[in-house]
């Protein structure tokens, strides 16, 4: 049994499995999943697990080299953006359309569901290098 870090396997193997550029989407429970994207879905009820708490577990584990969100959070969940900014600092976040950003989800390697039911709680982490 794994004793430190995420505990979900499928989620562990997927941060695993990544290379340089791939693409991780944690998203809230609305997004919608492209059916020929890997769909791990943890959410079981409204808010649980929320968008922070899983931000921060993939974060820990996950060398991320650039954010990309949808312009219209910026609007309607700042809050959102501002934990973002905090929880990686000096990393670029590129702001596009709602539109686009669920285009650019069909190209992500897996697509991280959680309970989160605010607006707009979606990120695509860019997989970076640790060396």
């Amino acid at each position: 049994m794994k004793k430190i870090g995420i505990l979900n396997q499928p989620v562990s193997a997927v941060i695993a499995g990544l290379g340089h550029l791939d693409m991780l989407v944690i998203c809230d429970a609305g997004l919608p999943i492209p059916p020929e994207v890997r769909r791990i879905d943890l959410a079981l009820t409204e808010g649980v697990p929320g968008f922070a708490q899983t931000v921060q577990a993939v974060q820990s584990e996950m060398m991320v080299e650039r954010l990309v969100i949808a312009e219209e959070m910026l609007v309607r969940s700042p809050q959102i953006f501002e934990f973002l900014q905090e929880s990686f600092p000096g990393v670029p976040i590129d702001k596009i359309s709602h539109a686009s950003f669920k285009e650019r989800t069909h190209q992500a390697t897996a697509i991280v569901r959680t309970g989160e039911f605010t607006p707009y709680a979606n990120v695509i982490l860019i997989a970076g290098v640790i060396f």
